[in-house]
């Protein structure tokens, strides 16, 4: 089912208010019994801090001792002394139930472990104790008030403080995530050419360059398989209209049985089988499915070979053919039969365009850590425009001459494959004084 953005958003936003919700109900459903068990069950709640306990210390530093305390307490109505025990430093009982004169006064408290005791302290020292009896219904209430309320002012402000975090993460994170959301589901529906904005944090910056890249990648892989389909189809067009014409020609009896005809259907098949052979190369090459036996090479040799093995159609076609070394050493690791085919490659493409009383030569230089071959020709070179397509499968420098020719457009796809399965480069560019330069690069 596909999604708008604005729902994507709706649902992350519903995720991220159920989550506060759901935070918000546990604190208000825990606050109770936790404050209940602090107030009931704290032997030495000396952390709580009431108004009495600042009005007793107050009276302590202002009089020097406990002396008349309990007449003071009386007219104090915020807190019910007849609940309390005044303790003073030592445990002695100062007033009980807000009195003086109880019997108990003067005699050492024992404490219990069910006791409030809110210790009171003066210049730093402990200086006694206010013990909390249990309290009527709306003195609690008056005391859970004086705690609940501080609280409840500083819950309100996290509150605040909170949805201010919300609103941020759902302008920094919930959005953006809302639109990687929709981005995913429209490139999964077949919308290759979406794109994101590259917002937000830095994690998601990454993200949206991330998909962009992925989604290129997938829309230059769809359109490479479009036109590779369209060009396979073109290409096996040609020569199966021709194997056809004269079958037919022949069947009809337009043409007699003879040589001609039946050797021009032959050569299409020919060119049939070696287009069928160029792509099944091509595809096990892109796909690294090939076998490489890696090894040291002498690439002055395999150059040399090649030079002998095309010398008689150089000089069928009146073309110079030469090889010039530029050292001993060329030595490189690399596959010997792939490294050969793509030279004889690029020299048969060479011979191919290179007109009549021209000049092809292959340079080889070495260094310390790399082998340089370069094939060159003084031909017409490539315009600047198509450099960047020479590798592509089935360009051909001479579109109209190209079923003269009989290449297939395969030959530089498969020897850019060829060359970077070995961990080599393929590069090409026009020579300054005309014709063109396909240069390897191996690694030592």
């Amino acid at each position: 089912m596909k999604s708008s953005v604005h729902q994507i958003r709706l649902r992350l936003l519903s995720l991220l208010g159920s989550a506060f919700v759901s935070v918000l109900l546990i604190l208000i459903l825990l606050f109770p019994p936790v404050t209940a068990y602090v107030l009931t069950n704290l032997p030495e709640a000396s952390n709580l801090r009431f108004p009495i306990l600042g009005y007793i210390e107050g009276y302590y530093l202002g009089n020097g001792g406990w002396d008349g305390v309990g007449e003071v307490l009386q007219f104090y109505d915020d807190f019910p002394p007849e609940y309390t025990i005044l303790l003073d430093k030592d445990n002695r009982i100062i007033l009980d139930s807000g009195s003086a004169s109880a019997s108990t006064v003067g005699s050492i408290y024992e404490m219990s472990g069910h006791d409030i005791a809110l210790s009171l302290i003066a210049n730093g020292e402990r200086i006694g104790a206010l013990l909390v009896k249990p309290l009527p219904l709306i003195w609690r209430g008056r005391l859970a008030s004086g705690i609940i309320l501080p609280i409840a002012g500083i819950s309100l402000v996290l509150g605040l403080f909170v949805f201010l975090i919300a609103f941020l993460l759902i302008r920094r994170f919930i959005n953006p995530l809302a639109d990687v959301m929709y981005a995913a589901r429209a490139v999964a529906d077949g919308k290759l050419e979406t794109r994101m904005a590259t917002e937000g944090p830095q994690d998601l910056r990454r993200l949206a360059e991330s998909f962009n890249e992925m989604a290129t990648s997938l829309e230059r892989s769809d359109r490479e398989r479009r036109d590779m389909l369209a060009d396979v189809a073109h290409e096996l067009r040609t020569p199966l209209s021709v194997i056809r014409g004269r079958l037919e020609g022949i069947v009809d009896g337009v043409y007699p049985e003879t040589d001609t005809p039946v050797s021009t259907a032959l050569e299409q098949t020919y060119l049939l089988e070696r287009l069928v052979d160029d792509l099944r190369l091509l595809t096990l090459a892109e796909s690294r499915q090939l076998h490489f036996e890696f090894k040291p090479v002498d690439l002055g040799n395999l150059a040399a070979h090649v030079t002998d093995l095309f010398q008689a159609e150089a000089r069928e076609k009146n073309i110079s053919l030469t090889l010039g070394r530029s050292s001993e050493n060329l030595t490189a690791t690399a596959d010997a039969q792939r490294t050969e085919q793509v030279i004889a490659n690029l020299v048969s493409n060479a011979l191919r365009y290179v007109p009549e009383g021209g000049r092809v030569w292959i340079e080889i230089t070495a260094d310390e850590t790399a082998v340089n071959l370069s094939v060159n020709d003084d031909g017409k070179g490539i315009p600047e425009a198509d450099l960047p397509f020479i590798f592509d499968r089935f360009w051909r420098k001479d579109k109209s001459r190209s079923r003269i020719s009989g290449g297939t457009g395969l030959g530089l796809a498969i020897a850019k494959q060829l060359i970077e399965a070995q961990g080599g480069e393929i590069t090409a560019q026009n020579l300054p004084e005309g014709g063109l330069q396909v240069r390897l690069l191996f690694e030592k």
